[in-house]
């Protein structure tokens, strides 16, 4: 046995070591045959040369996220933690794990769904992820973006949605067309926050290298090496969908996602989505993922709420046959 210690200078020991030391704990639940003791600003470690090596390269790790993040939750050691002992750690990584958000937040996929449409991305150059309001669909997209924009695989990421009604009317809003869209915008604005620093995300949307517009201004535009997503995709009309497909541009993806239980589109108008979904859906390169209320994230009363709609609607469809 031999023993290793490890000095933490200029860090607050909180943000590095958890409440309770609870980051420690969790690297000594993963290496059973070794103690490791925090004391004050040093961490010792007694074991064998293997292991000691192996917790000293993971400590290493995350002083590096620390100092890049100024923070190492507990997430994020089980995340380090699984791509040093997880055999297959690259494979391991690209599924349960997108990015770091700001503060070092940990994003990833939390459902098997969610982990098929990371999956799908990372082989398919477009997807329609379809499911109920809180799956995450949007949420798991946008952070498929950043991170392809991170890594360099494009160069812009362009998110738009259709200027549909919601049952209330745009036309009092003041401002211009973009100042009224704006607000209908936000869910997509609050997920760029959670990945990108603000400073950051102001520079990116003024360099257009994020661009977030109504899908009007979309028209007879080539996006190229882009990450494009098109959200509450439900509300395009087929004539709206099919122009939004053809701009699909060389080394670009696409991901669509949208609710069919939301569509705000006029009673006799179809939906793009519904409709593109059963034309595209055997079309080699193009994927479909369908997720339900078992991947709701969102409070626990939503994945109710969508079943007891769900169950209503059923039953006014079968009291109309």
């Amino acid at each position: 046995m031999i023993e290793k210690i490890i000095h933490l200078e200029s860090i607050s020991l909180i943000d590095f070591l958890g409440v309770d030391n609870s980051n420690i704990r969790e690297i000594a639940q993963a290496f059973p045959q070794a103690k490791i003791v925090s004391r004050g600003d040093e961490i010792r470690i007694r074991g064998i040369d293997a292991e000691i090596i192996k917790i000293n390269d993971l400590v290493n790790t995350l002083l590096n996220h620390y100092h890049k993040y100024g923070k190492v939750s507990l997430d994020t050691v089980q995340t380090y933690l699984r791509q040093e002992t997880t055999p297959n750690a690259e494979s391991e990584s690209s599924e349960n794990f997108v990015l770091y958000g700001v503060g070092g937040a940990v994003i990833r996929p939390r459902t098997a769904n969610q982990r098929k449409i990371t999956e799908a991305a990372n082989r398919s150059d477009l997807i329609f992820a379809i499911g109920p309001a809180g799956t995450g669909k949007t949420y798991m997209a946008v952070a498929l973006a950043v991170r392809a924009l991170k890594n360099k695989q494009v160069k812009k990421i362009v998110i738009t949605r259709p200027a549909v009604e919601a049952g209330e009317s745009l036309g009092f809003l003041p401002g211009d067309l973009k100042e009224k869209i704006d607000p209908y915008l936000r869910p997509i604005y609050d997920a760029l926050e959670d990945m990108i620093a603000i400073e950051k995300l102001k520079y990116y949307q003024e360099k257009n290298v994020i661009e977030i517009a109504p899908l009007a201004y979309m028209r007879g535009r080539t996006l190229n090496n882009a990450f494009i997503l098109l959200d509450e995709a439900q509300n395009t009309t087929p004539m709206q969908m099919k122009m939004m497909l053809t701009r699909l541009g060389n080394y670009s993806k696409m991901i669509i996602t949208g609710d069919r239980s939301q569509i705000d589109l006029p009673k006799k108008q179809p939906s793009g989505l519904i409709e593109a979904s059963k034309i595209l859906k055997n079309i080699e390169g193009i994927e479909m993922i369908e997720l339900s209320e078992e991947d709701v994230v969102r409070h626990k009363l939503v994945k109710q709420i969508i079943v007891a709609y769900d169950r209503h609607d059923k039953a006014q469809e079968n009291g109309r046959e």
